[in-house]
């Protein structure tokens, strides 16, 4: 996809202003608007656009998205300020957050959330360099790389929540479609006489309305990478460290030919393998069994071999490769007006591959559409939401101001009423003994007004908390819940079909055969065990 820089606020080639030359020295915080200290037309343009979301705080992402932000490591120094104003002087703009149909803030309104995109387009490769790459010919308007990066306020943590591009969702104004139909529907939507730069924001305005309605977040950033800017990054980083569990033969799609086990690829090898789809083992079975789903996992973790390696001396104390790591960035990236890469840069908050997290958007599976294409069902509304406000959520209390733990008393305390609602003839007799031989006692049992509970119940009066807290801590996994009509004084133990007996925790829950959307568990940027 070509670019007009100047429209951006930055040119190939464009020396440096002398404004930015550090033998000048600092400019003063306090200078004049319009003085030569200013930054370039594009952030004086946004002086009058009202208060801007601070985004100090999450200066993890704009490093975890663009090596730009090796910038943020020397950000005291003259020679990070110098390579901060690079940055600023030449990186792409585009305006790309829309004024209507993005969520709130929310509770924490210091939270950041940014999205980061892959960008297809091969408009702005040679073809020697579509060779090289192995890019084929272009495709379109594809944004096949869809990953929300979201950053607490508190700055301690990074998670990344990638969208497969055949995700099934409504698109305002255009129905249910792949996702990765929103940024095309957008950028057609602007009449066709604008810049190229007013279709790309269209795209990218519609794309971000798109994932705040199926999120509820609020969409605070955007970051856009082409084929040749990820091409470009990767090989100024010097190569990355993978880890594959099988040898892959991909020389009729991608080109990626890869042996088992750790090795360090960067460059062209770096696209062919975040790209690859098809291809075959060894053993002539599927590269990618899981297609999309697999790819998305090589791109998480290429990301977090990219982090892991920003965070080595091996960069860290080397300004040459700082110098062209920003130099790559500014020329291969297309952010939003108001990302402020100075502010990330004084704001920058210490982070380790440890705490950086990695995931995928709960989904049920694949299924076809109503023209036959190939699509990813994704979970619920209520599943999704529940899944980004967990993701949201600020992080808890250090230990010394957590609550305490339930107050309990000793077992020869509580006294039991035994209900059987699990189906299972002479369970609440099974119960029961096994409750007196754990020192408690049982005042009585019985059948439960229903024998189809599937989950074991501990109720209890108001008052009772301690006793029913002795006896859940028997039951590992059973539910407990304040009933009115329990007897003050007695504890009513209801047996689900999930029970195994005291001492033992209760079973998981039972498939009733409705589809499920299971969540894998976060991988982090620390994570090095082997992947497809």
């Amino acid at each position: 996809m070509s670019r007009d820089r100047n429209e951006h606020g930055g040119a190939p080639g464009r020396p440096i202003p002398a404004r930015l030359d550090p033998r000048a020295g600092r400019p003063s915080r306090g200078r004049a608007p319009g003085s030569a200290g200013d930054d370039a037309a594009p952030r004086a343009d946004r002086a009058t656009a009202g208060p801007r979301r601070r985004t100090g705080r999450a200066a993890v992402v704009a490093r975890g998205i663009a090596a730009v932000l090796s910038v943020v490591l020397l950000g005291a120094s003259g020679w990070g300020w110098y390579l901060g104003r690079v940055a600023e002087a030449t990186v792409n703009r585009t305006d790309a957050i829309p004024t209507a149909g993005n969520s709130d803030a929310g509770d924490a309104p210091e939270a950041m959330n940014l999205l980061l995109v892959g960008n297809d387009s091969r408009a702005d490769l040679t073809p020697e360099q579509l060779a090289e790459l192995n890019a084929g010919t272009d495709s379109g308007i594809n944004t096949d790389t869809m990953i929300l990066v979201h950053v607490p306020a508190d700055g301690s943590r990074a998670s990344f929540v990638s969208f497969p591009r055949d995700s099934y969702v409504e698109i305002p104004g255009h129905g249910m479609d792949k996702l990765n139909a929103a940024y095309a529907y957008g950028y057609g939507a602007v009449d066709d006489a604008a810049s190229e730069a007013a279709k790309q924001a269209g795209g990218a305005q519609l794309l971000i309305q798109t994932l705040s309605q199926l999120t509820g977040l609020r969409i605070d950033h955007y970051a856009e990478v082409d084929l040749l800017g990820f091409f470009n990054l990767t090989s100024v980083v010097g190569g990355v460290d993978v880890n594959l569990c099988y040898a892959v033969d991909d020389s009729e799609y991608s080109g990626a030919v890869f042996p088992a086990g750790q090795q360090t690829i960067a460059g062209a090898d770096a696209l062919k393998f975040v790209r690859q789809r098809h291809g075959v083992r060894p053993d002539g079975s599927a590269a990618l069994p899981r297609g999309d789903l697999d790819r998305i996992v090589r791109q998480q973790v290429f990301i977090g071999g990219v982090l892991r390696k920003m965070l080595s001396e091996d960069v860290l104390l080397d300004l040459g490769k700082q110098r062209q790591l920003i130099q790559a960035a500014s020329e291969s990236l297309t952010i939003d007006q108001d990302l402020d890469l100075l502010d990330l840069a004084q704001q920058m908050q210490s982070v380790t591959a440890g705490n950086i997290e990695f995931q995928t958007i709960p989904i049920v599976g694949d299924d076809r559409d109503e023209e036959g294409r190939s699509i990813l069902r994704l979970a619920d509304e209520d599943t999704l939401r529940d899944f980004f406000a967990e993701l949201s959520a600020e992080p808890e209390a250090p230990a010394s101001e957590a609550p305490a733990p339930p107050a309990t008393v000793a077992p020869s305390e509580v006294s039991v009423a035994v209900y059987n609602g699990s189906g299972i003839s002479g369970l609440a007799a099974e119960a029961a003994d096994e409750l007196e031989a754990a020192g408690f006692t049982v005042t009585s049992t019985g059948n439960a007004d229903s024998n189809d509970y599937s989950q074991t119940t501990i109720r209890y009066a108001a008052g009772d908390e301690a006793p029913a807290a002795t006896l859940a801590a028997q039951i590992p996994g059973a539910v407990s819940e304040e009933a009115d009509d329990a007897t003050a004084g007695t504890v009513q133990l209801v047996l689900g079909e999930d029970f195994n007996g005291i001492g033992q925790p209760t079973s998981a829950p039972v498939d009733t055969g409705e589809s499920a959307a299971p969540v894998e568990e976060p991988r982090t940027a620390a994570d090095t065990s082997c992947i497809n």
